[in-house]
């Protein structure tokens, strides 16, 4: 074949092309399949080498969990968490070649958890060593009132290993129905006006209520794992919002090979009209021009509302997000219908028909076949991943940004009346400086003594305390004064 130029000789390949079409498709699967193979296999190690290396990155991790109280009268609305949240995402990292195939680098993420033990509520984070000074700066910057305490972890308090003898669990992973790029229903929508005034029926009203709920024996407990990530999630809803404004679905024809099948019609086809132009000689933009009459699509105003909020959802920063559920109790107090659809209950009031929706996507729910082993796997899956808070795995991770992460986890306003929510019982002031220490000690003994009780000092190597007595010891750093 002469190309003027250069000249290829397609003899060899004649006798290849001549053969039958069965052995040539033999033959070239001989041929590329070690190639893909190969690939396969470099990946593979690629990959078994990079587990390896954060696994042994991750295992140097301190991991601590702080219990945040609020003071009872907290005015601050969902937007200072949205603002607390905002703050955190200064904790990506976005790693060289160097840091994450040497050092086997991994993003650290971080854990917002509301448990209920018997009816009690306490709010927690849970953060690596690293980045608790981040943690308390984020809280202390927007309530400035709050206390923080570092507290034992909870997850002991249950079994890790199912069915046992007197406790029974139910655990769930949520997610969403729809692509992550379609918005939930933020602490906005949930405003009302009376009159001049603009009032928050905040929806941690709900989630709390049913929490409080909780009797002897039961314990609820519900975590948002968040991991910064880079603004590449933004591309994805960019391009699902085109899907919608040319009236495309990824859902239409199905995917894999079925999807394929279905649009061998189309794709001939097109080819058909493509040769056409050649021969005839029709102009591209023509054909082009009648495409684009022919797939034009005028936009519903739900899908035009629909747009709008995925915009403004790709104005705010994003975070990896996985929410896990787990409802626990001894055997004889165990119900499901009880605590089990108060969570659910809870978490779909930031639901939107239209748009998007929490829903439970993992369970410990299995039917039909060996459904009591399955039953029994899924719960000793997803507690140990609920201990340990992992992100991989049960259900697929997604993303919300820090509006929607506010909505579902923040802080109770003073008009949300639960009594067994922990809070901050005051203000928490640092003594003047240069105060005598032994002037605290006699002060606090005037103050027993005026009770009637014998109080006698006892020198402590290192500080002052008083001992009662009854036995008791009254730390002079434990002192406070209002």
């Amino acid at each position: 074949m002469d190309f003027g130029l250069f000249t290829i000789n397609t003899g060899a390949f004649s006798g290849f092309w001549s053969q039958d079409i069965t052995s040539i498709e033999i033959q070239l699967m001989a041929i590329l399949g070690w190639v893909v193979l190969d690939w396969l296999l470099l990946y593979t190690v690629i990959h078994m080498f990079l587990e390896y290396k954060q696994k042994l990155y991750v295992s140097q991790w301190k991991w601590v969990l702080l219990a945040v109280d609020v003071p009872p009268m907290n005015v601050q609305t969902p937007k200072a968490v949205e603002q607390l949240f905002n703050h955190l995402a200064g904790a990506f990292n976005n790693p060289d070649l160097e840091e994450r195939f040497i050092l086997g680098f991994k993003q650290r993420w971080f854990s917002f958890e509301i448990i209920s033990i018997e009816g009690y509520i306490q709010f927690l984070i849970r953060t690596e060593e690293r980045f608790r000074d981040l943690v308390e700066a984020a809280v202390y910057a927007q309530y400035s009132d709050a206390e923080i305490t570092e507290v034992e972890d909870y997850v002991d308090l249950v079994p890790s290993h199912y069915p046992n003898e007197y406790y029974d669990v139910w655990a769930a992973d949520f997610g969403l129905a729809e692509h992550f790029g379609q918005p939930l229903r933020s602490y906005t929508e949930f405003e009302h006006k009376i009159s001049k005034d603009t009032v928050l029926k905040d929806p941690m009203g709900t989630f709390l209520e049913s929490f409080s709920r909780l009797g002897a024996g039961e314990q609820m407990w519900f975590q948002i794992l968040v991991e910064p990530i880079s603004n590449s999630w933004k591309e994805q809803v960019i391009k699902k919002m085109e899907e919608i404004t040319e009236g495309k679905s990824s859902h239409a024809h199905g995917g894999g090979v079925a999807g394929v099948l279905d649009n061998i019609p189309t794709y001939g086809l097109k080819a058909i009209e493509f040769i056409g132009d050649q021969v005839f000689g029709r102009m591209a933009s023509e054909y082009e021009e009648h495409e684009e009459k022919e797939e034009k699509k005028v936009l519903s105003p739900g899908q035009g509302k629909l747009l709008e909020g995925m915009e403004t959802k790709i104005q705010k920063i994003g975070f990896k997000t996985k929410m896990r559920g787990v409802y626990a109790a001894r055997k004889e107090m165990f119900k499901p219908e009880h605590g089990v659809n108060a969570l659910i209950g809870a978490v779909t009031q930031f639901n939107i028909p239209n748009s998007n929706s929490i829903i439970p996507v993992y369970k410990t729910v299995a039917a039909f076949f060996f459904k009591q082993a399955r039953r029994s796997y899924r719960k000793n899956l997803l507690i140990r991943a609920y201990k340990k808070r992992k992100m991989k795995t049960g259900g697929n991770s997604f993303v919300l940004n820090i509006e929607e992460l506010a909505s579902i986890w923040h802080f109770p306003m003073s008009h949300v009346k639960t009594p067994l929510v922990q809070k901050a019982v005051g203000k928490r002031g640092e003594p003047p400086a240069g105060l005598p220490t032994e002037s605290v000690a006699s002060l606090l003994a005037k103050e027993l003594d005026k009770t009637g009780k014998k109080v006698q000092t006892n020198r402590v190597p290192g500080k002052n305390d008083l001992l009662t007595d009854s036995g008791h010891v009254i730390a002079q750093d434990d002192v406070k004064f209002g």
